[in-house]
């Protein structure tokens, strides 16, 4: 089985037993339990490092660039994912780490690492995976696109006749674009804007004997990959650039043409405590992000050494932030590729189903009443993008938008899309005297500029505008719809675990239940009044809510299953998050496990948590689901009580978040998110398994095994309900894998 990633031998010391790392024999317990380990929870062998996590979980999204079972272009996909990952890494991560070093900062994390320290393990664990990356494009998939018509073609390789075709584009689209800036005393070293591919250039004046060095933009207005022999063949744009560059520099040779491509920190760091209007104290932070100083130089493989000197000097970057890449730069931008309209090469389009209760006549989809009446005759749980988003969540909003007996609509927007349907009906709703309000979070990473534009055009509708709480990101994933009703007034609820965003509601896998029930629509009251106005609801009825009571809660519901836990009544606790990294929580499982409690694990990113360490963690296991879609959703199973929200175990979100997680307590409900947390902790075709010393082993059939792909079997059973046929047989098969307990 193939194994990614490791820790470092000198941090794990072998790590095969945590009290071995102390020289101390396990002390053993009673009850036939299995040995408790002499060693603290707090241990820094113990923990997994948060940066080297995230690497590994980049890792496993390029390892699906390389597996024969996914269609081409969506392995092509999966290398710009890769990329894209990468540049966040270092936008966001590896900028903070920098930024720690200058201040002095020498604290360890979890794991025992300093900040100087992670850094160096980052370049260490990033360089083989860039040259991996280009390997898999350049040797594998450029040689599979060609055998399948889609040919990445160097300019040295094209036809004279397309060479035509390709200098008379240049000529008509590209030219009038380029703007060469020279380096010279009169011109000093331009600036170079974050993520963008440029040209070294050197030309020479041969009437003065003089050599000059330019920067040429390689444009991102323009297609990166130019289309040729009816789009079946594509020619990086910077090679037909560097083909023509004679006619920017007429009078001149040139000399040499290199590409590199530069990242710079694109963290907001913002002092929301003096921000008097935080809208523009955003704005004007975005504008400094433009120029954050460079975190990485990227420049192409081979390079002469006196034009990375040159690079470095200008733009104050060391060795060990410079990485010369194989082939192509900028892999991010094969998104291009990827979005080829060759049916044989992706994936079968998927259709999300309307879930069953929610189908309706043709008269029924113009009376919003009947979206009302079915959320009063019980909770609905969606899970996207099985279910349909516009026929449940999105339908919510547009039917109280529309319905006349709607007062009032409250929503938190972390995410959107400026053309969502959703957006559009809370402006028609304000327009149609409705009380619409909107917790808008400016703050939400690399989306701020989106969410400015849009804010702002709801306020122009009359919407009223809520630009988050100082101190605190917004994350929370609600919606309260007040109506008026022959009984009285009757409160509507959402809350989820996505995002408000119908785009990627096709692409992430995300739960949400739609409630009518009174208590929840109490409590969305308490938390929008808790996030526009000034109150401090520190209790709620049904919600758990961060950073109040959601990290509380958890510890006791934690002990709650180590108490109650014996041969009759097994502990168990099973959980789905994107990330785990929170060391109090760990530590609570760890103790969790040590008691006896099976600890279940789908984490599909970064885990801080080391499991089967002998006497530690020996009953917990972790996987990590990466496939076709994105694994979003938040399940916690204690025993037999479940919720969903949209919190990680972060510090982060548990303590400087506004999170709300909500019970589900529908019988008919639990079981489906049983069934969800069984099919992927059983799943062999999309699972990876962690191991204690930090490596990840992709899970295979075994012989005589069927595989099992858990998106593929969600889909199936989504099916199943758009058929309304019986969906006996798979949950037959739920029921033969609920006696799974991990790895």
């Amino acid at each position: 089985m193939e194994q990614l990633g490791t820790e470092s031998p000198a941090r794990s010391g072998g790590r095969a037993t945590a009290h071995a790392l102390h020289g101390r024999p396990p002390t053993p317990t009673q009850n036939g339990r299995a040995p408790v380990a002499d060693v603290a929870l707090d241990d820094p062998s113990l923990y997994l490092n948060r940066e080297l996590s995230w690497l590994e979980f980049d890792r496993r999204v390029l390892a699906q660039a390389t597996d024969a079972r996914v269609p081409l272009l969506e392995r092509v996909r999966f290398v710009a994912i890769f990329a894209d990952n990468l540049d966040e890494f270092f936008q966001v991560r590896v900028a903070g780490l920098k930024r720690q070093v200058a201040a002095g900062v020498t604290t360890p994390t979890a794991d025992g690492r300093t900040p100087e320290e992670q850094l160096a393990a980052v370049a260490e664990r990033t360089r083989p995976m860039v040259e991996a990356a280009a390997e898999v494009l350049h040797e594998q998939l450029v040689p599979l696109l060609a055998r399948n018509g889609v040919v990445l073609l160097s300019l040295a390789d094209a036809a004279a006749d397309e060479r035509v075709q390709l200098d008379a584009w240049f000529e008509s689209d590209v030219f009038p674009v380029l703007t060469p800036l020279a380096v010279d005393p009169g011109h000093p070293f331009p600036y170079i804007s974050n993520l963008s591919l440029s040209l070294a250039v050197t030309v020479t004046d041969a009437r003065r004997d003089r050599r000059h060095f330019a920067r040429v933009k390689v444009p991102e207005v323009l297609p990166r990959f130019v289309a040729l022999r009816d789009g079946r063949a594509f020619v990086p744009l910077e090679e037909l650039i560097v083909a023509n560059l004679g006619r920017l520099f007429p009078g001149m040779e040139v000399d040499e043409a290199y590409p590199f491509r530069v990242t710079r920190n694109s963290d907001l760091d913002l002092e929301e405590d003096d921000a008097d209007d935080l809208l523009l104290t955003i704005e004007l932070q975005l504008r400094k992000r433009r120029f954050g100083p460079v975190v990485r130089l990227e420049v192409a493989e081979g390079t002469p050494d006196r034009f990375v000197r040159l690079l470095q000097e200008e733009l104050e970057v060391g060795e060990v932030d410079t990485y010369r890449v194989p082939g192509l730069l900028g892999l991010g931008d094969l998104h291009e590729l990827a979005a080829l309209d060759r049916p044989r090469l992706t994936w079968p389009s998927w259709t999300p189903v309307t879930p069953p209760r929610l189908r309706r006549s043709d008269e029924e989809a113009l009376d919003p009443e009947h979206m009302f009446a079915e959320i009063r005759r019980g909770d609905l749980l969606v899970h996207h993008p099985y279910d349909s988003f516009s026929d449940s969540v999105e339908r919510l909003i547009v039917a109280a938008a529309a319905d006349p007996g709607v007062l009032a609509i409250k929503q938190t927007l972390y995410r959107t899309s400026g053309d969502s349907p959703i957006v559009r009906a809370l402006i028609r709703a304000a327009e149609r005297g409705k009380q619409v309000v909107v917790l808008v979070e400016l703050k939400a990473r690399f989306d701020e500029e989106n969410n400015i534009a849009w804010a702002r055009a709801l306020e122009r509708a009359g919407v009223h505008v809520v630009y988050g709480l100082v101190g605190l990101k917004t994350h929370t994933k609600t919606a309260l719809v007040v109506r008026r009703e022959p009984e009285g007034i009757r409160r509507y609820v959402h809350v989820g675990t996505g995002n408000y965003n119908p785009k990627t509601a096709r692409l992430y896998t995300d739960l949400g239940v739609l409630s009518a029930d009174a208590d929840l629509g109490a409590d969305l009251t308490d938390l929008f009044n808790f996030l526009t106005g000034y109150a401090r609801q520190d209790t709620y009825r049904q919600l758990l809510v961060a950073p109040y009571s959601l990290r509380d809660r958890i510890v006791e519901l934690i002990a709650r299953e180590v108490l109650v836990h014996s041969p009759e009544r097994p502990g168990l606790i099973r959980l789905k998050l994107n990330s785990l990294i929170d060391a109090e929580l760990i530590s609570e499982l760890y103790a969790a496990s040590q008691a006896g409690v099976r600890v279940d694990i789908v984490c599909r990113g970064i885990c801080g948590l080391r499991p089967q360490i002998p006497g530690v963690s020996d009953r917990i296991g972790v996987v990590s689901i990466v496939g076709r879609f994105l694994e979003h959703a938040r399940i916690l199973q204690f025993g037999d009580d479940f919720w969903i929200g949209s919190a990680d175990w972060m510090p982060r979100n548990l303590d400087r978040r506004v999170e709300a997680m909500i019970p589900v307590t529908d019988p008919a409900q639990r079981e489906e998110l049983r069934t969800v947390l069984d099919l992927q902790l059983a799943d062999n075709v999309l699972a990876w398994t962690l191991a204690g010393d930090g490596t990840w082993t992709r899970r295979r059939p075994q012989d005589g095994e069927e595989p099992r792909n858990s998106q593929d079997q969600l889909m199936e059973r989504a099916r199943a309900r758009a058929a309304g046929g019986p969906e006996q047989e798979l949950g037959n098969l739920a029921t033969s894998l609920s006696t799974h307990r991990g790895p």
